[in-house]
């Protein structure tokens, strides 16, 4: 159930927001994967909503938020996502963020200690290596190709943005993903990441590598790592009941800890 939605004017764009599940309950900042939205975690909240309030954005460009004209980075939807909590009056939060949304959740993880109160990331790379194996994949992706594969998850974003331009928002996307600047990935940021956090990835991930999960775990000091089998990128997608559970078991283990603005 939406408890609330709306926009927030954010630096030349309005960011898109809901709120739903149990009012009364801790807040879950929910961020989806770039070129998606909010909907594509629809499959893992069901449950969540009867214990958590879920604050679902869609970031700069995706789904009803406009791309505006300032280029994308993750500290730009890191900004976003901040304006919008302001807005919501919420000071602390967990944080459940798949791929581009799980990087954001590294930099607010990383430079908000106080407010981050858990750490949920899925399939969400945490530094910039040119020659890995993900990067080149993703360099070769095009908006054709995603057309092709997601048909159904554009079709949505062409009919829910306000102003809907598929290929530069790839063109834009993919700027993001090649930031190797203080502006993207957080990288040795990572260290400075305090609270309980639980990295996910699919065991057939061809873009959050093992070694990669490995070495992230082993930056942070108090990390678990789930490495699921029979999954890809997407686990929450193929397997959301097993998504779901893991971060319902993961939050419930501290949930006095989470806390809400009056």
């Amino acid at each position: 159930m939406i408890i609330d939605s709306g926009y927030v004017d954010v630096m030349g764009s309005k960011i898109y927001y809901q709120v739903a599940g149990n009012k009364e309950g801790k807040p879950l900042l929910m961020l989806h994967g770039g070129l998606g939205s909010m909907h594509e975690l629809t499959p893992i909240q069901q449950g969540l909503g009867q214990d958590f309030m879920l604050i679902n954005v869609d970031l700069r460009g995706h789904g009803q938020s406009p791309l505006g004209h300032f280029p994308l980075s993750y500290q730009r939807y890191q900004q976003d996502v901040e304006a919008v909590l302001r807005h919501l009056a919420i000071d602390r939060y967990a944080v459940f963020g798949f791929s581009d949304g799980g990087i954001v959740g590294y930099r607010l993880a990383a430079q908000q200690p106080n407010q981050v109160s858990h750490l949920i990331t899925l399939g969400a790379q945490w530094r910039y290596h040119e020659n890995d194996p993900g990067m080149q994949l993703l360099a070769s992706l095009t908006a054709d190709f995603w057309r092709t594969r997601f048909a159904h998850d554009v079709a949505l974003y062409e009919r829910l943005n306000p102003q809907p331009h598929f290929t530069k928002l790839v063109d834009a996307v993919k700027q993001a993903w090649f930031d190797s600047t203080g502006s993207g990935y957080p990288g040795q940021q990572v260290t400075q990441i305090q609270c309980p956090t639980l990295v996910i990835r699919g065991d057939s991930d061809f873009i959050f590598s093992l070694a990669e999960a490995v070495a992230l775990k082993a930056k942070i000091t108090n990390c678990h790592l789930a490495n699921l089998p029979l999954a890809t990128h997407g686990a929450h997608q193929e397997h959301p009941d097993l998504v779901g559970m893991m971060v319902q078991r993961f939050l419930s283990r501290s949930n006095k800890s989470l806390g809400r603005a009056a």
